[in-house]
């Protein structure tokens, strides 16, 4: 049975070779061993091209050999570098996204020999929960997927592509339109005469450092100054000033520091955002299911751990909650946040490693031999894993 139909009736078990754990990531890597309270490593997911040289992102291939050639050489790294263990005889753990391609889950087939757990359905290991409604905001995007009695609930999965790069865009363009620089001849410049684009790196740092979620009552009052100039905005809060290369400083407005966020929770063209994900999510719940899962919101992911995110989430999707077409059909006037005892960017990591000291590991791996016959992962978007057979139903 693949594990997305949920767990249940696990021990612990005690092996001799601990498991490794990793939880691959667009933007950041997590790996460490079952039974500890962190992962060893937390690195970029890049690794150096055998054709050209450069850095480049993992996942970032023009095919699936080069693809696996990454994967080969990062994996490698991972454990000669950064875990400082043999691969032999020891059992992984990958923590994969549900909604992932299944041409990255068959290439990481083909160079482990693993189990795949689902990240929404082991976050909720770490709160020893079996009920919750998961938020994932990672880097390329945010996906929400509700858990019910340890089982996904598939059919009410959402996505969008708002997350840590949609971020590092807007950021990326409100500094270019609105920062100032000064050089080492204490000349005033904005920032578009000096560079063109800033890289990923230095917009991670400068978000990580400088940035936060305003509040829902100061988003309004600038939403409708943005669209009213005779309605007062609130007073900005205070610039910043960031050391850029060599001693040119930044100053970030704060207003930029305040706006930066703000791509989450602008409705598109669909009417979509992230709280409008959420309640999208439940109003494909069960009706029976809804008021739990409401009440048991869990958010992770690396963009969750911005300051404000969580409180900012909650006060918009009970402000949502109340207006069409919402009120129409959820009658709740309930909203909670859970606080896993870990890091939200490797929140999903932890429960893997919770899983990982249990006999789930010996029971539900894909063992080397059986993949070389069938040369094929389960996968919950594949039907010949995801429907009773004629034995199954003459037995039932």
């Amino acid at each position: 049975m693949p594990l997305y139909e949920g767990l249940g009736g696990i021990g612990l078990i005690n092996e001799k070779n601990i498991t490794v754990i990793i939880d691959f990531g667009s933007s950041y890597t997590k790996a460490g061993f079952a039974g500890e309270t962190g992962p060893r490593v937390i690195t970029k997911s890049e690794v150096k091209c055998r054709e050209t040289g450069k850095i480049v992102p993992v996942f970032e291939a023009k095919d699936d050999e080069e693809l696996r050639h990454h994967l080969v050489d990062f994996i490698h790294k991972l454990y000669f570098r950064n875990l400082l263990v043999n691969p032999k005889d020891r059992r992984v753990v990958v923590v994969e996204n549900l909604l992932g391609p299944s041409s990255v889950r068959n290439a990481i087939a083909k160079v482990l020999s693993l189990l795949f757990v689902p990240s929404h359905l082991v976050s909720l290991m770490t709160l020893g929960m079996n009920t919750g409604l998961v938020v994932d905001l990672g880097y390329n995007e945010t996906t929400v997927v509700p858990i019910y009695e340890s089982v996904p609930i598939l059919s009410a999965w959402q996505a969008l592509p708002l997350g840590g790069k949609a971020i590092h865009s807007s950021l990326c363009e409100l500094l270019l339109d609105r920062a100032l620089t000064v050089g080492e001849d204490g000349k005033e410049q904005r920032l578009s005469a000096v560079v063109e684009q800033l890289s990923d790196k230095v917009l991670e740092d400068i978000k990580a450092r400088t940035c936060f979620v305003t509040s829902l009552d100061r988003s309004g009052r600038l939403q409708n100054n943005k669209y009213d100039r005779a309605v007062e905005p609130p007073p900005p809060p205070p610039s910043v000033q960031y050391p850029m290369s060599g001693s040119r400083i930044l100053t970030l407005p704060g207003s930029v520091r305040e706006m930066v966020t703000e791509i989450l929770f602008e409705r598109d063209e669909d009417m979509l955002s992230v709280p409008s994900m959420i309640l999208n999510s439940l109003m494909k719940c069960p009706i029976d299911t809804r008021r739990a899962l409401a009440e048991n919101l869990v958010l992770i992911g690396g963009t969750a751990s911005l300051k404000g995110m969580k409180h900012r989430i909650l006060s918009e999707v009970r402000a949502l909650v109340t207006s069409p077409p919402f009120s129409d059909v959820l009658q709740i006037n309930s909203f909670k946040v859970h606080h896993p005892p870990a890091k939200d960017n490797y929140v999903a990591w932890l429960g893997g490693a919770i899983l990982g000291g249990t006999e789930a590991v010996v029971l539900r791996s894909l063992p080397r031999d059986q993949y070389i016959i069938n040369d094929t992962v389960p996968d919950w978007c594949n039907l010949a894993f995801n429907t009773k057979d004629e034995h199954d139903e003459k037995s039932a």
